[in-house]
């Protein structure tokens, strides 16, 4: 089954039929790795979210294609309002030049087990501020996609402003977390904030637990303010726990929460070492990328065109769920549930398993539950004292053009370390 699958990887095949999704998702196996963020990392080495500023707009789409030869790859803009729909705009709207841009930066692996082709795109500026759908696709078809990915724009024309007061309502629940903030919008010409002003929180760059069209607690028109002051549970994040990671930076002495490493397959294939559940477990703090990845190659350097990609294999010991799912989640899959991801129980040793492809490098991840009677957190546990990362984007319904304009956009660190 591995030399089957391996083969799919080099060949190009893709598995399942492509239909656009306005998301992050990849449409084929062998593309691999892929990051749309600013150049670099910072300097806590987390992956850093697909938002640019207009006076600034830095973002580089960067990926692997697991084949020995170059693939003809082109890119589009999709142009979209905040619930992630195709707008109205044309493209002339936001874009000065044509709608496609042919990717030509690119560089071969160098002795790795899988060969591959490392791809990178600087993305063209836009005209607006705004949400957008990059759409990668093959030869010039538009029907051969490659992958999606969301990208967002931001204009400041709002201010926005953390609020700590009410935040002692915490103590009320051990495991949730609270937003307060406030948006001021003084230097904008607002007729009705209410309906006109939209906001979207996410958690860790997460979509799937983003939350949109948040309403405002108070509406001060004397002051231009927005009040977000939450008094009850209903507006609680769930906190989560600090994530689990594996490191194998270097493939000759396996790091941190390893097993066994097959050499004599390949690729090479690699156990993580079994987890257990954390639900019942005190919290214990430190410090992790929230969910994001570093590829790193302590062995020969450069991990964009070295690094080598491995079967790595997941497992937690676990009674069986009824009726749930489990998944092994984090920035290297967008956090998607797919069939990858997706963990089989084994009755024999009692664990749920997962093997998937990933690059060498340091991994954080965690293991998500999707079940109507369980949280997704079952697995992990949730502590009002997690380090999280939470993004406030303020958008603003304009007449002209008729669109949703992403016009604030300020992220908040909740007990950082």
């Amino acid at each position: 089954m591995r030399c089957i699958f391996a083969l799919l990887l080099i060949s190009g095949l893709a598995l399942g039929q492509k239909k656009l999704q306005f998301q992050n998702a990849v449409y084929e196996d062998n593309i691999r790795t892929v990051l749309l963020s600013p150049p670099g990392t910072n300097i806590r080495g987390d992956v850093q979210p697909s938002v640019a500023s207009m006076f600034k707009q830095d973002l580089i789409l960067t990926f692997d294609d697991i084949q020995e030869s170059r693939n003809n790859y082109y890119v589009r803009y999709i142009h979209c309002d905040v619930n992630w729909n195709k707008s109205t705009l044309n493209d002339l709207d936001y874009l000065a030049v044509y709608n496609e841009f042919n990717i030509t930066e690119f560089e071969y692996s160098s002795n790795t087990h899988l060969p591959y082709i490392h791809y990178r795109f600087p993305l063209p500026p836009v005209k607006l501020p705004g949400n957008y759908l990059l759409v990668i696709y093959r030869d010039g078809d538009r029907n051969d996609i490659v992958m999606s990915m969301r990208f967002m724009v931001f204009r400041p024309m709002v201010s926005v402003m953390a609020d700590n007061i009410n935040a002692g309502s915490l103590a009320l629940s051990s495991s949730n977390q609270q937003i307060n903030f406030l948006v001021n919008y003084k230097d904008m010409e607002v007729f009705n904030a209410m309906e006109n002003f939209q906001v979207v929180i996410r958690q860790n760059q997460r979509w799937d637990n983003a939350r949109f069209d948040i309403k405002p607690s108070f509406i001060r028109d004397d002051i231009r303010q927005l009040e977000y002051r939450f008094f009850d549970q209903s507006n609680f994040w769930s906190a989560g726990n600090e994530f689990r990671f594996v490191d194998f930076r270097s493939l000759n002495s396996p790091g941190q929460n390893t097993g066994r490493l097959d050499r004599l397959s390949t690729p090479h294939e690699l156990s993580v070492r079994m987890d257990l559940t954390r639900k019942d477990l005190a919290y214990a703090q430190y410090r992790d990328m929230n969910g994001g990845y570093n590829i790193i190659n302590l062995d020969y350097g450069n991990a964009t065109v070295t690094g080598q990609y491995l079967f790595v294999d997941f497992s937690i010991k676990s009674e069986q769920l009824a009726d749930a799912t489990v998944y092994v989640c984090g920035h290297f899959n967008h956090f998607a549930r797919t069939a990858e991801n997706k963990m089989v129980y084994d009755k024999k040793t009692a664990t749920y398993k997962a093997s998937l492809v990933l690059k060498q490098g340091w991994y954080d991840y965690e293991y998500c539950v999707d079940s109507p009677t369980l949280p997704t957190t079952y697995f992990e546990g949730s502590h009002f004292e997690t380090e999280n990362l939470y993004e406030i984007f303020v958008y603003y319904k304009s007449l002209k053009p008729m669109t949703d304009l992403l016009v604030g956009y300020y992220p908040i660190p909740i007990n950082p370390r």
